[in-house]
């Protein structure tokens, strides 16, 4: 299976969310499944990619011409260069089965919304899985809960996003 990870690229975040980052990324190796990301060399893209690389997986990093003055990891197996992050989204959408969000800022959310919206209205199936490590994607599950009680959504959100609570619970989405 072709699994898109979406995370953070920041170093300084909960030391827990690596931990956590890395047996995910050794799952995915050991299991044969290979990673489809944003190819950076920092925070939890680092993490996952290394992990899955490491445990015999495939890495496939795709990363906008804009950061081409950037390392490019030497664990990936195949380098994609894009034009934007618009061109990224759209080509991790393909290459993937299913999408996975790790923790992460404004991009991870901009990805899980993206691959959401674009289900919503029918360009594709594939479903986004929020990895809800230490919580941390409680605030937007509510914030969620909140649009679909007030009719912002059609049907229920978690039709096009589950929740995980555990790589047990991943694992059994994926």
């Amino acid at each position: 299976m072709k699994i898109a990870v979406f995370c953070a690229a920041n170093d300084h975040i909960d030391p827990d969310f690596f931990t956590l980052t890395e047996a995910f990324g050794r799952w995915m190796g050991e299991h044969g499944h290979t990673l489809v990301y944003g190819g950076a060399d920092r925070g939890l893209m680092r993490t996952i990619g290394l992990a899955v690389h490491n445990s015999g997986g495939q890495t496939i990093g795709v990363i906008p011409r804009i950061l081409s003055n950037r390392r490019i990891p030497d664990y990936l197996d195949v380098d994609i260069p894009c034009d934007n992050l618009s061109d990224r989204k759209d080509i991790m959408l393909a290459q993937s089965d299913v999408c996975v969000a790790l923790p992460g800022g404004i991009g991870t959310l901009d990805e899980i919304f993206t691959v959401a919206g674009s289900h919503t209205i029918g360009y594709h199936d594939k479903r986004v899985v929020l990895y809800d490590m230490k919580g941390f994607w409680q605030p937007l599950i509510h914030a969620l809960d909140d649009l679909e009680a007030k009719g912002f959504v059609r049907g229920h959100w978690t039709d096009f996003i589950q929740v995980a609570g555990n790589l047990d619970e991943v694992k059994a989405l994926l």
